[in-house]
Parts: structure tokens; sequence; C-alpha cells
């Protein structure tokens, strides 16, 4: 299984173009994305690979999603979320799927930006939960993510959830960049439709903060592309 911020999600849907779609959205809100026409692909990606998450259609060649689910719960891959994406509404096929392992039921047809809020719930919620003392510290920052606090020797940052989740994600892999897609996809996780510029503003005013202690130049922008963590000159 993948680690946080590389997670890796199969796509088992026999419609191509759902698939690309899904895909492709999930792609640019920074997971690691493969794909499966029908069961049996799916288990032989499993075979060489296991994913962190599942998104399944019920309705697949040679064997339907929920067959699929049963063969995954009775085997040595349990702990694989698991998705089903479909155009079946019916509440009972609902309470049936979710009865036989699948930790969310999202219907055809879907908003992609809640498809992916989904995701990131799901996986945020099976994910093992953060020791009391998991803190990261670079460059003389520190985030300690028990507390929620950011320092800088022994004076405490002031920063709002926003900027604190921002700083956050951004330290956990530093010098990894980030769109403003991806952001967004990270940071505002309940479904909204929120203008990218917002990152911009958000990314300000963490600057603002981070000046008190003359460390604003660890959040650097990437002409072009979006922002990074880094304790390398810009």
């Amino acid at each position: 299984m993948s680690g946080a911020g590389t997670e890796e999600i199969l796509v088992v849907d026999a419609e191509r173009p759902v698939r690309e779609l899904v895909a492709y959205a999930l792609l640019r809100a920074g997971y690691q994305v493969r794909e499966a026409e029908d069961a049996r692909s799916a288990l032989r990606c499993m075979e060489k690979h296991l994913p962190d998450l599942l998104l399944l259609d019920w309705v697949l060649p040679n064997m339907s999603g929920l067959e699929l689910i049963h063969t995954i719960r009775t085997n040595a891959t349990q702990d694989i979320a698991i998705i089903m994406l479909t155009a079946r509404s019916n509440e009972i096929e609902r309470i049936t799927a979710l009865d036989s392992g699948a930790d969310d039921y999202v219907t055809k047809p879907f908003s992609l930006r809640e498809l992916v809020a989904r995701v990131r719930a799901v996986l945020r919620r099976l994910s093992p939960p953060v020791s009391p003392d998991e803190h990261i510290s670079l460059h003389g920052l520190t985030l300690d993510r028990a507390a929620e606090r950011v320092t800088a020797g022994n004076f405490r940052l002031d920063l709002t959830p926003r900027e604190y989740r921002m700083l956050e994600l951004l330290m956990s892999n530093a010098e990894k960049v980030y769109t403003r897609e991806q952001l967004v996809d990270q940071l505002w996780t309940d479904g909204r439709d929120v203008d990218q510029r917002a990152v911009d503003v958000h990314i300000k005013r963490l600057r603002k903060t981070l000046a008190r202690v003359g460390f604003e130049h660890l959040v650097q922008t990437v002409r072009g592309v979006g922002y990074r963590f880094s304790v390398r000159a810009d």
C-alpha cells in the first residue's frame, strides 16, 4: 500500500469514457491511477500491485462488482478501500453493496469534485491515526500534528485552520510542487466549487505569518505551475 500523499487508485469500469474521465480528475488531484475494464483485469492488476482504493462499477463483464468485492474481502486484500461507482441507485442495492464490504457508494451521474472529496474522505477515515508525538521539523520550523501547532524556536505561529492544513501538506511533501487545483482538492474537502485564486490569497497570508520569524521564503512559487515548500534557494 502506498504512503500518504501518493495513494494509488484502481478504477474498474467497463465504459472507457467514464474510466478516463475519473482517472483524469484523480490524477489532477494528486493520486496515482490505474485502470481496468473488467473484474478479471482488476484482479490481475491487484496481483502485481495492491492499490489503496478501488473505484468499482457494479455491472462488469465476467464478474459483477459485488462478486469482486466478495472475492477481495475473503482474501488477503481486506484493507483495500472500495467505493462503488454505479448507475444503480436503488436503496436495497446500496445497502447490499455496503453490507458486502463497500466503504462508500456513489451513483451515476456524479460530480467529479464530489467524487474526489469522497475518495479523500474514505482514505482519510481508513488511514492509521496520527501518533500523539508525530511532528515535522524543517529548517528551524516545527509542525506538531497532534497539537496542530507550528513553532519557530519558542515562538508559536498564529495560523488559521486552513493555513495550518496548507502548511502541513506542503511541509509533509517538501520539494513537491502542487498546482492550485491540487491544493483546492486537498484543502477544500466539502465539494464546494472554489476559485483557485483563493489559494493565492491563503498563500499570501501564510507567507505573511511566516515572515514574522523570517521563514516566508520557504513557501515558494513555481512559476506557471503552483507552490512548494523548500529549504533550497528559490
